[in-house]
């Protein structure tokens, strides 16, 4: 989803949820939306998946866009070419509720 998009698509939509991945060894940043039905989307800039420098950056993004809560998710980089499942849908503590 383009960053231009999620402002209207946060009005048109109530039910989803807002992830912020945090990489193992990486100091970057991802956002992923997940509408209740719907597939996950990486939030993107020009076709390109944003990355971002730092958390307060993504809070920036995200306020624009009248997102208040997200989940912080913290993900292991080798976990699908080994083999395991990725911990974005587990409970505490594999994400962690941020409220901006």
């Amino acid at each position: 989803m383009e960053i231009e998009e999620l402002e209207h698509f946060t009005q048109a939509h109530r039910d989803y949820d807002v992830r912020i991945i945090a990489h193992a060894g990486s100091r970057y940043y991802q956002v992923m939306l997940e509408p209740a039905g719907g597939a996950t989307q990486r939030l993107t800039r020009r076709g390109k998946p944003m990355m971002f420098r730092s958390l307060d950056d993504v809070y920036g993004e995200l306020k624009r866009a009248a997102i208040r809560q997200a989940y912080l998710v913290h993900q292991v980089a080798n976990d699908d070419v080994v083999g395991f499942e990725a911990h974005c849908r587990d409970p505490l503590p594999s994400r962690v509720s941020v409220v901006f």
